[in-house]
């Protein structure tokens, strides 16, 4: 008896917290490649959170039209879905990009216009892009991010992180997507002695070339990043690629497996 009235009380309680889930997907090269059948795959995979953020969405044409064909497609799964996508982002000497933030508006309003990041563009290349958004009268701001690869040292662009807090003092900061850097990573270190927990330890995100022995999963790219303002209540990366007979296939998706994080707000 005393359990279960423990355990109501239990509910009781997370029930009355801001509870949020948000999902994460390097979605590679995100354009006009991505055919209709693709981008009803896509939607099926993300409908049931709450926000969305999509990295490596083309800079060009195709790009920011494959994001609204998504939102219509989610659209049509029964909750009303809304959508920014970012300008390119500033690299000249890389690979540029759009970042894109998917959301339902039944559950969550986004405050004020999103944004790239000004202060460390020329540092970064695909400098991060943030949106604040805010559920029962409590505000999160997701800063959506996409490193250079491993073989161009993402530390060296993960080292800046350390004064995002500061330079935004008054958002909750949440950083998420392809760090293409696994927490571990001595970088993160300034980070974490901040109060900052990385979501995931040891989860693997990206796609092999093949699957070997069952094992498709290379390497700890993609992350989530909170702090005490968030209370983690439950995470997860989904297996899309099981749902394919062969990884090629699978890559038609993407080369990474979305993650999630639910949370409550403090």
């Amino acid at each position: 008896m005393k359990f279960k009235l423990f355990f109501l009380l239990f509910l009781l309680i997370t029930s009355l917290q801001a509870q949020v889930k948000i999902i994460s997907w390097n979605l590679e090269n995100l354009g006009k490649s991505k055919s209709d059948t693709t981008i009803t795959f896509i939607a099926n995979t993300i409908k049931d959170y709450d926000v969305v953020a999509i990295q490596e969405v083309v800079a060009g044409y195709g790009g920011a039209q494959a994001v609204a064909k998504l939102a219509d497609e989610l659209n049509r799964k029964g909750s009303k879905w809304d959508y920014v996508v970012s300008d390119p982002t500033s690299s000249s000497a890389y690979k540029t990009e759009r970042y894109a933030f998917l959301w339902k508006t039944s559950k969550v309003k986004r405050v004020g216009k999103a944004w790239l990041e000004k202060k460390y563009h020329l540092e970064i290349d695909r400098e991060p892009y943030y949106a604040t958004f805010e559920y029962n009268n409590k505000q999160f701001t997701l800063a959506n991010f996409h490193a250079i690869t491993k073989l161009r040292q993402p530390e060296t662009e993960i080292k800046y992180f350390k004064f995002l807090p500061e330079q935004y003092p008054n958002l909750n900061l949440i950083f998420l997507g392809d760090f293409n850097c696994p927490q571990s990573h001595t970088v993160f270190n300034p980070l974490k002695s901040m109060g900052y927990l990385p979501v995931f330890v040891k989860q693997k995100t990206s796609l092999k070339k093949e699957c070997k022995n069952g094992n498709c999963l290379a390497s700890e790219y993609d992350n989530i990043w909170y702090n005490q303002k968030v209370a983690k209540i439950d995470c997860g990366v989904i297996h899309f690629y099981k749902n394919f007979n062969t990884i090629m296939e699978a890559k038609v998706i993407s080369d990474h497996i979305p993650i999630w994080f639910e949370f409550s707000l403090n």
